[in-house]
Formats: C-alpha cells, structure tokens, sequence
C-alpha cells in the first residue's frame, strides 16, 4: 500500500528523512531508518564546516529557524558514518554541498560507492560571506553547470534541492531536469528569518538570522510542488512543513513522488515516521485508495 518509488530506489513507503535532522551520526539515522523509506545524511562538505556559534535553533509551536551553518566533519571523516547507516538495507541519500561545480563533482565522487543516490544542496538560506547554498540556487545556469558536472562524475540518480526563495522554483527545477537532474527535493527552508528575544533587546540566533521550517512553510512547499510537477516530468520529493499523515497525503497530491519530513520529529517525538505512516494506512483505507501511485498529482486532474 505504502510501497513507493524515486528515479530507480524502490522504497518501503514514500516517508524520507530529510537533510539536516537526526543525521549527525550513523546510529543515530539508522534508528531513523526503521520507519524511514530512505534516509538523507545531512550536508557534506569537501572540508570540515564548523557552523554557526550557539544558540543555532529556536522552536515554536508553529514553526522553527535554524542557523546550523551547513556544520559537518568533511566528507572523508563522515563516511564511516553512511557506513553505518547502510548496514540497515534501507536506501541513503548522500547530501553534498560546495562553492563550484568541480567541488560539487568531487564530493560525488567521493559519497558515490556508498549512497544510493547524490542530493546537491543549492539552497541552504543562512550562509553569507560564500557563494554556497542558494547564492548558488537562485542562477539557472548555476544549477545547470552543477548538475552536469556531477552527472558525468556519477551513476547514481542525482537529485537537485531547491530553495524557495526565488522568484520562479519552476524554472530552477526545469533548469535542473535539462542538465540531467533525475529528480527534485523541494523546498529547503524559508528565509532567512529572525527573532527578537525582548527583555535583552537582540536576536535569539548567534547568527541573528536562521532558515524557516516547520507547519507555519507547509503551504509554500505545497505550492512549489505543485508548480514544479507541471514544470517537469522527472520526480518530486515534497518537503517542507510536514507533521502529520494528512500532511504527506496532500504533498504527494501536489505531485510529489516522495515526503521528506524533518521538523516533524520535533513536534511528535522520534517515532513521527511511524505515527505518519499510520495515519497515512488510515486515510487510505477509509478512502479506498490501494496504492501510493493512485494519489501522487491528484490535485491536478
């Protein structure tokens, strides 16, 4: 009922563990992977990162920022760490993030013998100082580069992860599927943003400002998926805002092939995968639906 599909990775059920949660180590994503269809490691870099200064992420009842700062141990020290993860048989998807396409094509080759699949993350929000994440993002041509480069470094899928905060997601997506992207992940968080703590009169974040997740985003990734699936015939990993079952059932309707949850481990503990999974079973079998397959662009016909 739940089985579902990206690019050539069969998946247990369309539920995948996004870039940047419960990812910092190789135990610690394969306990996610026990109810996770796949898992996404959180973004490599070719060196060690070491981020932003705490505090790095603040959290409501609505949603979250976080000014991580794309933190990471480099890519030669975080392998053991997919190592890990790998022993569970589930799918992983080796985020990679650089300042160039040579950079790009080489942490691909180097992630590629262990993951199933390649994510290029050209969207983080709150890097400045760098022509990293949606600096890059934001160009057309940028992302076409990239994707190019990595694809003639790999043979595995390549999937492209967009930022929303551009004017048009739908012609970065299909600027990403002309160079070879085999499929999307959209959206990366919303921003950046801020908030005021009022009594010390200064931003909350070290970094003052932080990307935007959580339910409050859940209708901007809905529509950006919804305009990339009309935009381009290759796969969608909706991603953004997605806490509960109903939730993921109207992400694939938007056109989404796969759901990536994130913040949702924060608001319904480390068995979200499982509760979401439950409620998806639920929803399908009160409305008659057999298979993921039936539901995924739904909205559009």
């Amino acid at each position: 009922m739940l089985s579902a599909r990206i690019c050539s990775i069969s998946l247990e059920n369309p539920l995948i563990l996004a870039s940047g949660i419960l990812d910092t180590t190789g135990e610690m994503m394969a306990k996610v992977a026990r109810h996770a269809g796949a898992i996404t490691t959180k973004s490599i870099s070719l060196k060690p990162r070491e981020g932003h200064k705490n505090p790095t992420v603040i959290e409501t009842n609505n949603y979250m920022l976080n000014a991580i700062g794309l933190s990471n141990p480099g890519i030669k020290e975080f392998i053991n760490e997919i190592k890990i993860v790998r022993r569970t048989k589930k799918p992983v998807i080796g985020s990679i993030v650089g300042c160039s396409d040579e950079e790009f094509a080489g942490l691909a080759r180097s992630i590629g013998n262990y993951v199933d699949a390649v994510e290029i993350n050209v969207s983080c929000p709150n890097i400045t100082g760098e022509r990293i994440g949606q600096e890059i993002g934001k160009e057309p041509e940028s992302v076409k580069k990239i994707v190019r480069k990595v694809k003639n470094s790999v043979h595995i899928p390549i999937i492209v992860k967009l930022t929303p905060n551009v004017n048009d997601i739908a012609e970065i997506a299909k600027a990403a599927e002309n160079a070879g992207a085999d499929a999307i992940t959209a959206i990366n968080t919303l921003g950046p943003g801020m908030a005021i703590n009022i009594e010390a009169r200064k931003p909350i974040l070290a970094n003052k400002f932080g990307g935007m997740s959580g339910p409050a985003i859940k209708p901007i990734a809905i529509a950006d998926v919804y305009k990339i699936y009309e935009s381009v015939k290759i796969p969608i990993i909706g991603t953004g805002g997605i806490v509960y079952g109903k939730d993921a059932i109207e992400m694939l309707m938007a056109g989404a092939s796969a759901v990536g949850i994130g913040s949702a481990v924060y608001y319904r503990g480390h068995d979200a995968f499982g509760k979401i999974k439950n409620e998806m079973v639920q929803w399908m079998r009160k409305n008659k639906v057999n298979s993921v397959r039936e539901i995924i662009g739904a909205a559009h016909k």
